[in-house]
Protein backbone atom coordinates (compact mmCIF):
# COMPACT_ATOMS: atom_id res chain seq x y z
CA UNK A 1 0.00 0.00 0.00
CA UNK A 2 1.31 3.60 -1.25
CA UNK A 3 2.51 5.74 2.20
CA UNK A 4 -0.49 8.01 0.38
CA UNK A 5 -3.52 5.78 0.68
CA UNK A 6 -1.79 4.02 3.97
CA UNK A 7 -2.11 8.05 5.61
CA UNK A 8 -5.91 7.63 3.80
CA UNK A 9 -7.07 5.02 6.05
CA UNK A 10 -5.23 6.45 8.94
CA UNK A 11 -6.80 9.19 8.76
CA UNK A 12 -10.10 7.87 8.40
CA UNK A 13 -9.80 6.03 11.71
CA UNK A 14 -8.61 9.21 13.56
CA UNK A 15 -11.04 10.87 12.13
CA UNK A 16 -13.87 9.01 14.00
CA UNK A 17 -12.58 10.47 16.94
CA UNK A 18 -11.85 8.86 20.58
CA UNK A 19 -15.57 8.39 21.02
CA UNK A 20 -16.36 5.94 17.96
CA UNK A 21 -12.11 4.39 17.33
CA UNK A 22 -12.17 3.30 21.24
CA UNK A 23 -15.30 1.35 21.08
CA UNK A 24 -14.03 -0.57 18.24
CA UNK A 25 -10.78 -1.45 19.75
CA UNK A 26 -12.61 -2.88 22.61
CA UNK A 27 -15.14 -4.52 20.48
CA UNK A 28 -12.32 -6.59 18.51
CA UNK A 29 -10.17 -6.98 21.52
CA UNK A 30 -13.02 -8.29 23.78
CA UNK A 31 -14.02 -10.74 21.49
CA UNK A 32 -9.90 -11.74 20.78
CA UNK A 33 -10.02 -12.54 24.30
CA UNK A 34 -12.96 -14.62 24.19
CA UNK A 35 -16.00 -12.07 25.18
CA UNK A 36 -19.05 -13.33 24.19
CA UNK A 37 -20.14 -11.12 21.16
CA UNK A 38 -23.29 -9.18 22.48
CA UNK A 39 -21.79 -8.47 25.87
CA UNK A 40 -18.46 -7.50 23.90
CA UNK A 41 -21.18 -5.07 21.92
CA UNK A 42 -22.72 -3.70 25.00
CA UNK A 43 -20.00 -3.27 26.95
CA UNK A 44 -18.24 -1.17 24.14
CA UNK A 45 -21.17 0.73 23.19
CA UNK A 46 -21.59 1.80 26.74
CA UNK A 47 -17.86 2.92 26.92
CA UNK A 48 -18.31 5.16 23.77
CA UNK A 49 -21.87 6.78 25.81
CA UNK A 50 -19.36 7.14 28.84
CA UNK A 51 -16.81 9.29 26.53
CA UNK A 52 -19.59 11.10 24.74
CA UNK A 53 -21.03 12.13 27.96
CA UNK A 54 -17.41 12.73 29.34
CA UNK A 55 -16.67 14.91 26.66
CA UNK A 56 -19.99 16.88 27.12
CA UNK A 57 -19.27 17.19 30.92
CA UNK A 58 -15.66 18.65 29.74
CA UNK A 59 -16.99 21.00 27.56
CA UNK A 60 -19.44 22.18 29.91
CA UNK A 61 -16.33 22.91 31.94
CA UNK A 62 -14.58 24.69 29.47
CA UNK A 63 -17.26 26.67 28.66
CA UNK A 64 -17.80 27.75 31.77
CA UNK A 65 -13.90 28.16 32.25
CA UNK A 66 -12.63 30.04 29.21
CA UNK A 67 -14.89 33.21 29.88
CA UNK A 68 -13.78 33.41 33.33
CA UNK A 69 -10.41 33.30 32.56
CA UNK A 70 -10.99 35.74 29.88
CA UNK A 71 -12.17 38.18 32.86
CA UNK A 72 -9.17 37.41 35.26
CA UNK A 73 -6.83 37.80 31.92
CA UNK A 74 -8.94 41.59 31.27
CA UNK A 75 -9.37 42.87 34.92
CA UNK A 76 -5.25 42.16 35.02
CA UNK A 77 -4.48 43.42 32.13
CA UNK A 78 -2.17 40.85 30.45
CA UNK A 79 -0.49 41.84 27.46
CA UNK A 80 0.97 38.95 26.38
CA UNK A 81 2.02 37.72 23.02
CA UNK A 82 2.22 33.90 22.38
CA UNK A 83 -1.42 32.65 22.80
CA UNK A 84 -2.63 29.27 23.96
CA UNK A 85 -4.57 27.70 21.36
CA UNK A 86 -5.29 24.50 23.12
CA UNK A 87 -4.06 21.03 22.35
CA UNK A 88 -6.18 21.05 19.28
CA UNK A 89 -3.08 22.98 17.68
CA UNK A 90 -0.89 20.01 18.76
CA UNK A 91 -2.98 17.20 17.91
CA UNK A 92 -3.11 19.26 14.14
CA UNK A 93 0.26 19.03 14.21
CA UNK A 94 -0.04 15.44 15.00
CA UNK A 95 -2.44 14.22 12.69
CA UNK A 96 -1.54 16.32 9.60
CA UNK A 97 1.88 14.99 9.52
CA UNK A 98 3.16 11.76 8.21
CA UNK A 99 4.34 10.61 11.22
CA UNK A 100 0.70 9.96 12.20
CA UNK A 101 1.00 7.17 9.65
CA UNK A 102 3.75 5.66 10.54
CA UNK A 103 3.50 5.74 14.42
CA UNK A 104 0.00 4.17 14.67
CA UNK A 105 1.31 0.59 12.90
CA UNK A 106 4.87 1.35 14.64
CA UNK A 107 3.68 1.89 18.05
CA UNK A 108 1.09 -0.83 18.25
CA UNK A 109 4.42 -3.76 17.26
CA UNK A 110 6.47 -1.64 19.73
CA UNK A 111 3.98 -2.24 22.23
CA UNK A 112 3.09 -5.92 21.09
CA UNK A 113 6.71 -6.71 21.28
CA UNK A 114 7.38 -5.00 24.88
CA UNK A 115 3.80 -7.24 25.79
CA UNK A 116 5.08 -10.33 24.38
CA UNK A 117 8.61 -10.61 26.15
CA UNK A 118 7.21 -9.69 29.37
CA UNK A 119 8.94 -6.23 29.55
CA UNK A 120 5.57 -4.15 29.78
CA UNK A 121 2.39 -5.72 31.56
CA UNK A 122 0.79 -2.46 29.36
CA UNK A 123 -1.85 -2.97 26.37
CA UNK A 124 -2.06 0.56 25.30
CA UNK A 125 -5.24 0.28 23.38
CA UNK A 126 -5.65 4.04 23.89
CA UNK A 127 -4.56 4.65 19.87
CA UNK A 128 -6.13 8.01 18.89
CA UNK A 129 -3.95 9.39 21.69
CA UNK A 130 -1.15 8.65 19.88
CA UNK A 131 -1.33 11.62 18.56
CA UNK A 132 1.19 12.55 21.66
CA UNK A 133 3.90 10.40 19.89
CA UNK A 134 3.23 11.74 16.74
CA UNK A 135 3.37 15.70 17.79
CA UNK A 136 6.99 14.44 18.90
CA UNK A 137 7.59 12.97 16.25
CA UNK A 138 6.61 16.30 13.93
CA UNK A 139 8.65 18.33 16.30
CA UNK A 140 11.42 16.46 15.40
CA UNK A 141 10.67 16.28 11.63
CA UNK A 142 10.62 19.85 11.88
CA UNK A 143 13.85 20.26 13.67
CA UNK A 144 15.83 17.59 11.93
CA UNK A 145 14.05 17.15 8.13
CA UNK A 146 13.59 13.68 8.75
CA UNK A 147 11.02 11.43 8.66
CA UNK A 148 12.56 9.01 10.42
CA UNK A 149 14.37 10.69 13.34
CA UNK A 150 10.80 11.75 13.76
CA UNK A 151 9.66 8.27 14.18
CA UNK A 152 12.74 7.20 16.90
CA UNK A 153 11.69 9.76 19.06
CA UNK A 154 7.61 9.50 18.77
CA UNK A 155 8.52 5.34 19.70
CA UNK A 156 10.97 6.06 22.45
CA UNK A 157 8.47 8.35 23.97
CA UNK A 158 5.95 5.59 23.54
CA UNK A 159 7.96 3.13 25.72
CA UNK A 160 8.78 5.74 28.42
CA UNK A 161 4.89 5.76 28.58
CA UNK A 162 4.12 2.27 28.69
CA UNK A 163 7.43 2.10 31.62
CA UNK A 164 5.32 5.11 33.75
CA UNK A 165 2.23 3.12 33.22
CA UNK A 166 3.49 0.23 34.86
CA UNK A 167 5.15 2.20 37.39
CA UNK A 168 1.84 3.51 38.66
CA UNK A 169 -0.79 1.10 37.63
CA UNK A 170 -1.19 -0.48 41.13
CA UNK A 171 -1.45 3.15 42.72
CA UNK A 172 -4.04 4.45 40.46
CA UNK A 173 -5.90 0.84 40.74
CA UNK A 174 -6.13 1.00 44.18
CA UNK A 175 -6.36 5.20 44.88
CA UNK A 176 -9.18 5.41 42.24
CA UNK A 177 -10.46 1.85 42.26
CA UNK A 178 -9.76 0.91 38.61
CA UNK A 179 -9.00 -2.41 38.68
CA UNK A 180 -6.88 -3.61 35.47
CA UNK A 181 -6.06 0.01 34.37
CA UNK A 182 -2.94 2.11 33.57
CA UNK A 183 -2.63 5.22 32.09
CA UNK A 184 0.51 5.34 29.41
CA UNK A 185 -0.83 9.17 28.29
CA UNK A 186 1.36 10.81 26.77
CA UNK A 187 0.34 14.42 28.52
CA UNK A 188 -0.51 12.95 31.77
CA UNK A 189 1.93 10.81 32.64
CA UNK A 190 4.70 13.58 32.19
CA UNK A 191 4.18 15.16 35.97
CA UNK A 192 4.97 11.55 37.84
CA UNK A 193 8.56 11.91 38.74
CA UNK A 194 7.92 15.06 39.60
CA UNK A 195 5.28 15.10 42.01
CA UNK A 196 7.24 11.65 43.82
CA UNK A 197 10.01 13.91 44.27
CA UNK A 198 8.18 17.32 45.65
CA UNK A 199 5.56 15.01 47.99
CA UNK A 200 8.99 13.34 49.13
CA UNK A 201 9.99 17.12 50.30
CA UNK A 202 6.61 17.98 51.43
CA UNK A 203 6.85 15.22 53.91
CA UNK A 204 10.37 15.99 55.33
CA UNK A 205 8.63 19.90 55.86
CA UNK A 206 6.86 19.70 59.73
CA UNK A 207 3.52 21.06 59.63
CA UNK A 208 3.10 20.88 55.95
CA UNK A 209 3.45 17.43 56.05
CA UNK A 210 0.65 16.72 58.32
CA UNK A 211 -1.74 18.75 56.51
CA UNK A 212 -4.88 16.03 55.39
CA UNK A 213 -6.99 17.34 52.44
CA UNK A 214 -8.37 14.31 50.83
CA UNK A 215 -11.91 14.25 49.78
CA UNK A 216 -12.96 12.12 53.34
CA UNK A 217 -11.14 14.00 55.66
CA UNK A 218 -12.13 17.60 53.76
CA UNK A 219 -16.33 16.02 54.25
CA UNK A 220 -15.50 14.48 57.54
CA UNK A 221 -14.10 18.42 58.55
CA UNK A 222 -16.34 20.66 56.84
CA UNK A 223 -19.56 18.61 56.95
CA UNK A 224 -21.97 20.03 54.23
CA UNK A 225 -19.42 22.61 52.78
CA UNK A 226 -16.87 19.34 51.88
CA UNK A 227 -19.40 17.64 49.40
CA UNK A 228 -18.13 17.54 45.66
CA UNK A 229 -21.00 19.74 44.67
CA UNK A 230 -20.95 22.32 47.19
CA UNK A 231 -16.66 22.64 46.98
CA UNK A 232 -17.53 22.99 42.48
CA UNK A 233 -20.05 25.74 43.76
CA UNK A 234 -18.04 27.34 45.93
CA UNK A 235 -15.08 27.69 43.71
CA UNK A 236 -16.91 28.37 40.73
CA UNK A 237 -18.43 31.55 42.75
CA UNK A 238 -14.53 32.72 43.95
CA UNK A 239 -13.31 32.22 40.13
CA UNK A 240 -16.13 34.25 39.05
CA UNK A 241 -16.21 36.73 41.39
CA UNK A 242 -12.53 37.60 40.59
CA UNK A 243 -13.43 37.99 36.60
CA UNK A 244 -16.79 39.18 36.92
CA UNK A 245 -17.53 41.39 40.29
CA UNK A 246 -18.08 45.06 40.00
CA UNK A 247 -18.21 44.78 36.01
CA UNK A 248 -20.80 46.48 34.73
CA UNK A 249 -24.72 46.33 36.22
CA UNK A 250 -24.77 44.03 39.31
CA UNK A 251 -27.50 41.72 37.59
CA UNK A 252 -24.90 40.84 35.04
CA UNK A 253 -21.94 39.88 37.03
CA UNK A 254 -24.31 38.41 39.31
CA UNK A 255 -25.81 36.35 36.89
CA UNK A 256 -22.26 35.11 35.61
CA UNK A 257 -21.80 34.58 39.13
CA UNK A 258 -23.98 32.34 40.07
CA UNK A 259 -24.56 30.60 36.40
CA UNK A 260 -20.44 29.62 36.48
CA UNK A 261 -20.82 28.45 40.22
CA UNK A 262 -23.78 25.82 39.38
CA UNK A 263 -22.29 24.81 36.51
CA UNK A 264 -19.06 23.91 38.09
CA UNK A 265 -20.75 21.82 40.99
CA UNK A 266 -22.65 20.40 38.07
CA UNK A 267 -19.10 19.39 36.72
CA UNK A 268 -17.96 18.06 40.26
CA UNK A 269 -21.25 15.76 40.55
CA UNK A 270 -21.54 14.77 36.93
CA UNK A 271 -17.95 13.78 35.55
CA UNK A 272 -17.62 10.79 38.34
CA UNK A 273 -20.38 9.32 36.56
CA UNK A 274 -19.69 9.47 33.34
CA UNK A 275 -16.30 7.88 34.48
CA UNK A 276 -18.64 5.11 35.91
CA UNK A 277 -19.80 4.13 32.47
CA UNK A 278 -16.42 4.32 31.07
CA UNK A 279 -15.62 1.49 33.76
CA UNK A 280 -18.81 -0.37 33.03
CA UNK A 281 -17.87 -0.61 29.14
CA UNK A 282 -14.24 -1.72 30.35
CA UNK A 283 -14.47 -4.42 32.86
CA UNK A 284 -15.66 -7.02 30.54
CA UNK A 285 -13.07 -6.39 28.37
CA UNK A 286 -10.59 -6.40 31.85
CA UNK A 287 -12.43 -10.02 32.90
CA UNK A 288 -11.79 -11.46 29.60
CA UNK A 289 -8.60 -10.37 29.14
CA UNK A 290 -7.67 -11.90 32.50
CA UNK A 291 -9.23 -15.48 31.73
CA UNK A 292 -7.38 -14.91 28.52
CA UNK A 293 -4.04 -15.18 30.21
CA UNK A 294 -4.73 -17.18 33.08
CA UNK A 295 -5.55 -20.39 30.25
CA UNK A 296 -2.31 -18.81 28.15
CA UNK A 297 0.26 -17.88 30.21
CA UNK A 298 -0.93 -18.77 33.87
CA UNK A 299 -1.55 -16.08 36.45
CA UNK A 300 0.33 -13.25 34.14
CA UNK A 301 -1.19 -9.60 34.72
CA UNK A 302 -2.33 -7.42 32.09
CA UNK A 303 -3.41 -4.09 32.28
CA UNK A 304 -5.56 -1.86 30.04
CA UNK A 305 -3.90 1.32 29.12
CA UNK A 306 -6.10 4.07 29.00
CA UNK A 307 -6.58 7.99 27.85
CA UNK A 308 -6.52 9.73 31.71
CA UNK A 309 -10.18 10.99 31.20
CA UNK A 310 -10.61 7.41 32.99
CA UNK A 311 -9.40 9.28 36.00
CA UNK A 312 -10.54 13.27 35.84
CA UNK A 313 -13.90 11.86 37.40
CA UNK A 314 -12.12 12.29 41.30
CA UNK A 315 -12.67 14.50 43.10
CA UNK A 316 -8.81 15.94 44.19
CA UNK A 317 -8.80 15.99 39.92
CA UNK A 318 -11.55 17.94 39.11
CA UNK A 319 -10.97 20.43 42.46
CA UNK A 320 -7.01 20.56 41.76
CA UNK A 321 -7.92 21.65 38.41
CA UNK A 322 -10.41 24.58 39.59
CA UNK A 323 -8.34 25.75 41.61
CA UNK A 324 -5.10 25.84 39.56
CA UNK A 325 -6.84 28.32 36.88
CA UNK A 326 -6.53 31.37 39.06
CA UNK A 327 -2.96 29.87 40.38
CA UNK A 328 -1.92 29.51 36.64
CA UNK A 329 -3.00 32.96 35.64
CA UNK A 330 -0.64 34.66 38.69
CA UNK A 331 2.13 32.65 37.21
CA UNK A 332 1.63 33.94 34.12
CA UNK A 333 1.57 37.59 35.61
CA UNK A 334 4.14 36.94 37.35
CA UNK A 335 6.57 34.90 36.31
CA UNK A 336 9.71 37.16 34.44
CA UNK A 337 10.37 36.67 30.74
CA UNK A 338 6.87 34.81 30.67
CA UNK A 339 5.01 35.70 27.09
CA UNK A 340 2.37 33.41 27.20
CA UNK A 341 -1.17 34.12 28.24
CA UNK A 342 -2.52 30.85 29.36
CA UNK A 343 -6.34 30.14 28.04
CA UNK A 344 -7.38 27.09 25.67
CA UNK A 345 -6.16 24.74 28.02
CA UNK A 346 -7.00 25.58 31.03
CA UNK A 347 -10.23 23.12 31.30
CA UNK A 348 -7.23 20.33 30.68
CA UNK A 349 -5.43 20.74 33.78
CA UNK A 350 -7.66 18.23 35.39
CA UNK A 351 -6.11 15.90 32.75
CA UNK A 352 -2.70 16.84 33.82
CA UNK A 353 -2.79 16.58 37.47
CA UNK A 354 -5.00 13.33 37.73
CA UNK A 355 -2.37 10.90 37.67
CA UNK A 356 -0.52 12.84 40.80
CA UNK A 357 -3.59 11.72 43.26
CA UNK A 358 -2.33 8.35 43.81
CA UNK A 359 0.68 9.45 44.78
CA UNK A 360 -0.67 12.30 47.24
CA UNK A 361 -3.00 10.08 48.32
CA UNK A 362 -5.74 12.03 46.87
CA UNK A 363 -5.09 15.25 49.18
CA UNK A 364 -6.27 18.19 47.67
CA UNK A 365 -3.51 20.61 49.36
CA UNK A 366 -0.77 18.49 48.18
CA UNK A 367 -1.67 18.15 44.66
CA UNK A 368 -2.11 21.43 44.24
CA UNK A 369 1.25 22.60 45.48
CA UNK A 370 2.69 19.96 43.00
CA UNK A 371 0.82 21.20 40.36
CA UNK A 372 1.90 24.78 40.95
CA UNK A 373 5.13 23.73 41.05
CA UNK A 374 5.10 22.03 37.94
CA UNK A 375 3.38 24.84 36.33
CA UNK A 376 6.35 27.17 36.71
CA UNK A 377 8.71 24.84 34.36
CA UNK A 378 5.82 24.21 32.42
CA UNK A 379 5.06 27.61 31.45
CA UNK A 380 8.64 28.62 30.02
CA UNK A 381 8.31 25.44 28.31
CA UNK A 382 5.38 26.80 26.61
CA UNK A 383 7.63 29.69 25.61
CA UNK A 384 10.11 27.74 24.41
CA UNK A 385 7.87 25.46 22.64
CA UNK A 386 6.31 28.08 20.54
CA UNK A 387 8.16 28.88 17.90
CA UNK A 388 8.23 24.93 16.95
CA UNK A 389 4.45 24.51 17.77
CA UNK A 390 3.77 27.51 15.76
CA UNK A 391 5.85 26.42 12.65
CA UNK A 392 4.39 22.56 12.69
CA UNK A 393 1.45 23.86 13.05
CA UNK A 394 1.26 26.22 9.76
CA UNK A 395 3.08 23.51 8.16
CA UNK A 396 -0.11 21.12 8.73
CA UNK A 397 -2.57 23.76 8.06
CA UNK A 398 -4.01 24.34 11.56
CA UNK A 399 -5.18 28.27 10.97
CA UNK A 400 -4.05 30.88 13.73
CA UNK A 401 -6.24 33.20 15.20
CA UNK A 402 -7.08 36.31 14.01
CA UNK A 403 -3.78 38.57 15.33
CA UNK A 404 -1.83 35.81 16.81
CA UNK A 405 2.08 35.47 15.70
CA UNK A 406 2.86 32.50 18.05
CA UNK A 407 1.28 29.62 19.60
CA UNK A 408 1.20 27.07 21.80
CA UNK A 409 -0.87 24.99 24.71
CA UNK A 410 -0.36 23.96 28.15
CA UNK A 411 -0.92 20.17 26.82
CA UNK A 412 2.01 18.94 25.23
CA UNK A 413 3.21 22.45 24.25
CA UNK A 414 4.10 22.67 27.74
CA UNK A 415 5.30 19.05 27.91
CA UNK A 416 8.83 19.02 29.22
CA UNK A 417 8.96 15.82 27.29
CA UNK A 418 8.13 16.32 23.99
CA UNK A 419 11.08 20.31 24.40
CA UNK A 420 13.50 17.37 25.33
CA UNK A 421 13.49 15.38 22.54
CA UNK A 422 13.18 18.44 20.37
CA UNK A 423 16.28 19.73 22.50
CA UNK A 424 17.95 16.63 21.66
CA UNK A 425 17.37 17.09 18.04
CA UNK A 426 20.17 19.31 17.65
CA UNK A 427 22.67 16.29 18.09
CA UNK A 428 20.13 13.08 17.37
CA UNK A 429 21.46 10.05 17.61
CA UNK A 430 23.77 10.79 20.94
CA UNK A 431 21.02 12.59 22.53
CA UNK A 432 18.04 9.87 21.78
CA UNK A 433 20.64 6.73 22.51
CA UNK A 434 21.07 8.55 25.72
CA UNK A 435 17.17 8.69 26.15
CA UNK A 436 17.15 4.94 25.18
CA UNK A 437 18.99 3.79 27.89
CA UNK A 438 17.75 5.68 30.95
CA UNK A 439 14.60 3.79 29.89
CA UNK A 440 16.50 0.71 29.73
CA UNK A 441 17.99 1.03 33.11
CA UNK A 442 15.02 2.42 34.59
CA UNK A 443 13.06 -0.68 33.35
CA UNK A 444 15.80 -3.12 34.43
CA UNK A 445 15.99 -1.21 38.09
CA UNK A 446 11.72 -1.36 38.31
CA UNK A 447 11.90 -5.54 37.12
CA UNK A 448 14.21 -6.13 40.16
CA UNK A 449 11.97 -4.38 42.93
CA UNK A 450 8.76 -3.49 41.64
CA UNK A 451 7.08 -3.28 45.02
CA UNK A 452 9.52 -0.50 46.07
CA UNK A 453 8.87 1.48 42.92
CA UNK A 454 5.00 0.76 43.23
CA UNK A 455 5.20 2.10 46.63
CA UNK A 456 7.03 5.07 45.33
CA UNK A 457 4.12 5.77 43.25
CA UNK A 458 1.86 5.74 45.90
CA UNK A 459 0.79 2.12 46.32
CA UNK A 460 -0.15 1.08 49.69
CA UNK A 461 0.05 -2.68 49.99
CA UNK A 462 -1.68 -3.09 53.93
CA UNK A 463 -4.61 -1.42 52.35
CA UNK A 464 -4.92 -4.67 50.31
Amino acid sequence: MEIGALQSVVNFFLGLGASVLLPIILFILSLVFGAKPGKALRSSLMFGVGFIGLNLVIGLLSNSIGPVSQGMVQRFGLKLDIIDVGWPACASIAFGSKISTLIIPAGILLNLLLLFTKVTKTINIDIWNFWHFAFVGGLVQWATGNIWYGLISALLFAAAMLFIADWTAPAIQQTMGLPGISIPHGFSASPVPFAIIINKIIDLIPGLRNIEGDPDTIKKRFGLMGEPLIMGVLIGLILSAVAYMGDGPWTGWLTKMLTTAITLGAVMVLMPRMVSLLMEGLIPLSDAARDFLQKKAGDREIYIGLDSAILVGHPTAIATGLLMVPITLILAIILPGNRVIPFGDLAVIPFLVAIVIPIVKANVFRSVVISTVFMIPSIYIMNFLAEGTTAAALAADFALPQGANLITSICDGGNWIPAMFLKLADNFWLGNIIVAVVIAVLWILFKKNPAGWHKVAGYRAEDN
